[in-house]
């Protein structure tokens, strides 16, 4: 897996795509169609679906493939120092900057920019790259010179950008230009038939770092749990499940499959009471308090109370025993809530915010 806040020069090598499902070739295709094309791109998918390896792939299919491929992830960085990272800076800008620094416009001069996460970048920065994309030119952070750049965008995010720029959170000019081409990376509960490919790739891979001689073999049942699981955190997620699976068997054949690394095995009541144990007072342990939002009694009771409540206040309560019972049953993870609820997961995030869940 590539790391996505390093640089990219002529000495990288491009990891190997592995699928063979219709919805993986089909992406495939997407991308060797566009690659050639000197137009922005744009990735959308969800996380550890590898959206880093389909720009590289892209930059290597392209005519640039000789030139640099400098990435940026733009969430690891706060929104103070993404604009200096991007564009460079001159000798005493800001306190700290001891001397000129080029920035990764710069360093991708002729070649590929990768901004990973670009939804987290402020709008001030994006009216820069706005500039820098449609004029080929910006200035460096503390100085009025223009600086003169040929540099191709590819940009990826798990963030909703066209509701973002509705919400005015995302510049709707740049969004306009970085999306001549759209691509969705399919997630690996649409690539059923990659999944037992992808497992072999990395038990391989896992043995030869433990120093064994052969590959894992993965029990019948073992496949089936792999193909049944829903895969919220996708490749990403695949490739350490299969790890600690070959890691921890004993005769080189992997036979049980554990997904959730974080499952106690003093049961539930260690999760939810944390390092300091059970609370207890005159001998007689308390109750768990309720999770926020969580109200008690089946759904027929909460709908009677409502009804002796105003409208808004009912809402709201019916709202986030909905939100609070969906994140339960979906063990916390809210893409997978947001699906339950029927809603985007950005609007899943707006209603946790809102109602403070």
């Amino acid at each position: 897996m590539m790391s996505p806040d390093q640089d990219r020069g002529n000495s990288f090598s491009v990891p190997e795509a592995l699928g063979q499902s219709e919805a993986f070739i089909e992406f495939q295709e997407q991308i060797s169609k566009v690659a050639p094309i000197d137009r922005p791109v744009l990735i959308l998918g969800e996380r550890g679906t590898g959206k880093e390896l389909a720009a590289s792939r892209i930059h290597f299919l392209s005519r640039r493939w000789s030139k640099p491929l400098v990435t940026l992830n733009c969430s690891a960085l706060t929104p103070g120092l993404i604009g200096s990272e991007l564009f460079g800076h001159e000798k005493g800008a800001f306190t700290g900057a001891a001397s000129r620094k080029a920035g990764r416009f710069e360093k991708a001069a002729e070649g590929t920019l990768f901004l990973d996460e670009i939804g987290a970048i402020p709008m001030e920065v994006q009216e820069k790259i706005l500039r820098a994309v449609e004029y080929g030119s910006f200035e460096r952070v503390g100085s009025s010179d223009s600086v003169v750049v040929d540099v191709r965008i590819v940009a990826a995010t798990n963030a909703d950008l066209e509701g973002m720029a509705l919400s005015g959170e995302f510049k709707q000019d740049l969004l306009d230009r970085l999306s001549f081409e759209v691509i969705y990376v399919p997630p690996l509960r649409n690539r059923k038939e990659d999944i037992l490919m992808l497992a072999r790739h990395f038990a391989g891979r896992m043995a030869y770092e433990l120093g064994w001689g052969d590959i894992p073999k993965i029990s019948g049942s073992a496949v089936k749990a792999l193909e049944a699981y829903p895969w919220p955190g996708n490749i990403r997620e695949l490739k350490n499940v299969i790890e600690r699976a070959v890691y921890k068997s004993s005769s080189h054949k992997i036979e049980d499959i554990s997904f959730n690394p974080f499952t106690s095995p003093f049961g539930d009541d260690f999760k939810n009471r944390g390092q300091g144990g059970a609370r207890v007072t005159s001998g007689v342990q308390k109750a768990e308090p309720e999770e926020p939002g969580e109200t008690t009694g089946d759904f027929a009771d909460i709908v009677n109370q409502a009804f002796k409540k105003p409208f808004k206040e009912a809402m709201g309560d019916l709202e986030r025993t909905l939100l609070s019972r969906a994140l339960k049953d979906c063990r916390y993870n809210q893409r997978s809530a947001a699906k339950t609820l029927g809603l985007s997961y950005d609007q899943l995030r707006g209603l946790l915010k809102k109602h403070r869940v």
